[in-house]
């Protein structure tokens, strides 16, 4: 008798114990099993438009963050803020390709031009990102800054005591590798060159208040990202000779990294805002964020039009 409680005891153990994983299993599963292209955007001024054209809007709340389902430019969409800083990017970029079955990654923002031959309100799409930011702060010796001697140096000239170097990335069934720069994707690129050549961006702020230089997309390029907003010509300067890189954020590569690491489709689309120091005044952000996020917005929407 014993004996049979013993093992009736164990045996509800058991069931509770397989339940309560089931539960957990399930609570942390995918919220949403439709094939979507996740449309991303760092903060509320870039997103507001995309939000306001979402047909058959269904929110669902992650950890406080809300991720909108529904369709965009006639494609199913998963719509959310990656939230400013190359941390909470790559954090929220997870959280979705965990929580829904993800086809491919947009970003859409603004960014700081980087490339002297590019103005406020131009749209970059570029064809691959580095975080610039990882980097090694060099020792000050007499000889200059020097590197742990036991320390590979890397590809990159250093901005004073700051070296940058590559990172180190996994990916499922693949070796640890160490890499700076993440892709964008081929196909998406492909997209965004038909999409470019029909979709018209605003150059007015106001009916009164246009800018000089009519903006236009340039798809193809160099760009970076780090937690640093940048307001400055000289590092400017660096940036541009240094990476040959046209734009400069705080979210992209991180996106463009975890995308990577899952093997998931991913392409930016950044709108020039301000010129990250290199403008004759202060800087300009405030003044033109809305029209860039509008040329961002209009971007992606025809990127979507153009996927098929």
């Amino acid at each position: 008798m014993k004996t049979c409680l013993l093992l009736c005891r164990i045996f509800l153990t058991v069931l509770l114990l397989t339940g309560t994983l089931s539960l957990r299993a399930s609570a942390t599963g995918l919220l949403d099993t439709t094939p979507r292209i996740a449309v991303v955007s760092a903060f509320e001024p870039e997103w507001t438009l995309l939000k306001s054209e979402i047909v058959d809007p269904v929110e669902h709340k992650i950890n406080g963050r809300s991720f909108i389902t529904g369709k965009l430019a006639g494609k199913d969409v998963v719509l959310f803020l990656s939230g400013i800083s190359m941390v909470n990017a790559a954090m929220n970029s997870q959280l979705a390709i965990d929580r829904f079955s993800l086809k491919a990654v947009l970003f859409s923002g603004i960014a700081g031009g980087v490339d002297p031959g590019l103005h406020i309100g131009d749209v970059v799409i570029a064809d691959q990102w580095g975080q610039y930011l990882e980097a090694v702060f060099a020792r000050d010796t007499a000889q200059g800054f020097a590197i742990p001697p036991w320390m590979a140096k890397g590809d990159f000239a250093g901005y004073g005591m700051m070296m940058p170097r590559p990172v180190e990335v996994t990916r499922k069934d693949a070796a640890p590798e160490s890499r700076f720069w993440f892709p964008s994707d081929p196909g998406l690129l492909e997209v965004a060159r038909r999409a470019a050549a029909k979709v018209d961006l605003a150059h007015c702020v106001e009916a009164n208040s246009c800018l000089s230089n009519k903006p236009r997309i340039v798809v193809g390029g160099a760009g970076v990202s780090g937690q640093a907003f940048v307001d400055n010509a000289k590092f400017r300067e660096y940036v541009a000779a240094t990476f040959q890189a046209k734009v400069l954020d705080m979210e992209s590569a991180a996106v463009a990294h975890v995308a990577y690491s899952n093997g998931v489709p991913f392409l930016a689309v950044r709108s020039l805002s301000d010129l990250a120091g290199g403008d004759g005044g202060a800087n300009e952000m405030m003044t033109f964020m809305d029209l860039a996020s509008k040329n961002s917005a209009t971007v992606v929407k025809g990127i979507l039009k153009e996927m098929r």
